[in-house]
């Protein structure tokens, strides 16, 4: 079988087709040991309250056909002698997809760590759980953001002056949208600080009502006419706000008249 000993980039079709065979076994091999670690994972999650184990599963899950491809190439890599241009290209690759599967675990704990902290907040304050999902997001999107600038960096993009462009870009779009930003993290301080929560009854200047619900840019109170009071989150924690839910003891301050005849057993 002469066709076998054919040279192709510097290795026989033989030594290309082990290497292939190796590649397929050892991805099925993977597979299978993913989908057994992950179901009886799963089994050991459900019946324990440690969540280091759901942690895992989670991110096990987050494990994408590439890494495995890529572990398995590497074994099969083994079989073969790669010219120096495919190495370094080879080299890349692997970086690259190790690059992205680490962004994906990353997420994967994000949004582990989320999820458990929206259950414990639903039970207590629903306006939590939004705020929290909102910064769920943009820790995902910094997240992601630095991925990317590690993606350029190892195609070779100089990234100092795209860093130093969208430094400025940023500057540029925090002046134009600072009052929504401004109610955003107002909104964060709300939650963190708990000035008031949910059904608490306040006073702001000379307005009055029951905390209804506390979005990421808006507060909304009902008064006691039944109208809807809404409040930028920035402006509530600008105002004066007087909490009565919170009120331990009520002490009001009042006079009242007496004649001059009125004997002193009646006071």
């Amino acid at each position: 079988m002469e066709f076998l000993e054919t040279v192709y980039l510097g290795n026989t079709l033989q030594n290309w087709l082990i290497a292939l065979c190796i590649l397929v076994g050892v991805f099925a091999v993977l597979k299978v040991i993913q989908r057994i670690v992950i179901s009886r994972l799963s089994k050991l999650a459900a019946t324990t309250d440690n969540q280091i184990d759901d942690l895992i599963v989670s991110m096990l899950r987050q494990t994408k056909f590439l890494i495995l491809l890529l572990a398995s190439a590497y074994v099969a890599f083994q079989a073969i002698t790669l010219k120096p241009a495919i190495a370094a290209l080879w080299q890349k690759a692997v970086i690259l997809v190790l690059i992205i599967q680490g962004g994906l675990w990353a997420s994967a704990g994000i949004t582990f760590a989320l999820g458990r902290t929206i259950q414990k907040k639903m039970n207590q304050d629903t306006s939590s759980a939004t705020t929290i999902t909102f910064l769920g997001f943009i820790a995902r999107l910094i997240l992601w953001v630095i991925v990317l600038l590690l993606i350029l960096d190892n195609l070779g993009v100089n990234i100092t002056g795209l860093v130093a462009g969208l430094g400025i870009g940023g500057i540029a779009v925090a002046l134009a949208v600072q009052n929504i930003l401004g109610d955003l993290l107002a909104s964060l301080s709300i939650v963190l600080d708990k000035p008031f929560v949910i059904g608490d009854f306040v006073v702001v200047d000379s307005l009055s009502g029951t905390i209804e619900h506390i979005g990421l840019k808006t507060t909304r109170i009902r008064s006691l006419s039944g109208e809807q009071l809404i409040f930028s989150n920035n402006d509530l924690l600008k105002s004066r706000i007087r909490n009565y839910k919170r009120m331990e003891e009520r002490r009001i301050v009042f006079g009242f008249g007496v004649v001059y005849q009125t004997p002193m057993e009646k006071l």
